[in-house]
């Protein structure tokens, strides 16, 4: 089954409705930014300065603003490097910040190979078993002995954000076809 750019970035949207109407519509937060579609790095360079400064203006605290801006850049890279195309040669992708009275929600959302979701699941698994003792240790241990992956990981990713949001982490998928899947990451960054 061959999947037109138009099907992924449809699904994108469904997956990306829903989050909206799950945390926004029914849980009352606020859509603190968003972006559907493809991400250059200019955008992402863009992107990761302006919520900075917005949150910054907002009155956020500075070690809220640090943690998000390190999620949302390694997220935001993760997507680019990492997400994979469709048949036709598109990477569709989304990411969602929501913002509520206690926490920040993100969401990194991007098409993968459906060969690799249980690798994704175990390390995810992995990372939410660990203490903030064990989380740093396993990073310490991966930034020395990692091995770099074809596109250029070493596996840091899910640690550093686990680390940064002090949260655990959850994953969703929607097969899309017999090769790819919608993955998505959810993050959460308490304000106070």
């Amino acid at each position: 089954m061959k999947t037109s750019p138009n099907s992924t970035l449809a699904i994108c949207h469904e997956r990306f409705d829903s989050l909206i109407a799950l945390h926004v519509d029914q849980g009352g937060g606020i859509i603190y930014t968003s972006h559907v579609g493809e991400f250059t790095q200019d955008y992402v360079n863009a992107v990761s300065a302006e919520l900075e400064e917005r949150m910054f203006e907002d009155g956020e605290k500075k070690v809220v603003v640090k943690k998000i801006f390190s999620i949302i850049v390694e997220g935001l890279q993760n997507i680019r490097i990492h997400g994979e195309e469709d048949a036709d040669g598109s990477q569709s992708s989304f990411f969602l910040i929501i913002r509520d009275e206690q926490a920040f929600t993100i969401y990194l959302g991007n098409l993968i190979p459906l060969r690799i979701k249980e690798d994704i699941e175990k390390r995810v698994d992995t990372v939410n078993g660990l203490d903030k003792a064990e989380l740093k240790e396993l990073y310490m241990n991966v930034l020395t002995n990692g091995v770099i992956s074809t596109k250029g990981g070493a596996g840091l990713g899910y640690i550093t954000m686990s680390m940064k949001s002090g949260n655990p982490l959850a994953c969703h998928f929607e097969k899309v076809d017999d090769k790819l899947a919608l993955y998505d990451l959810k993050i959460t960054v308490d304000r106070s």
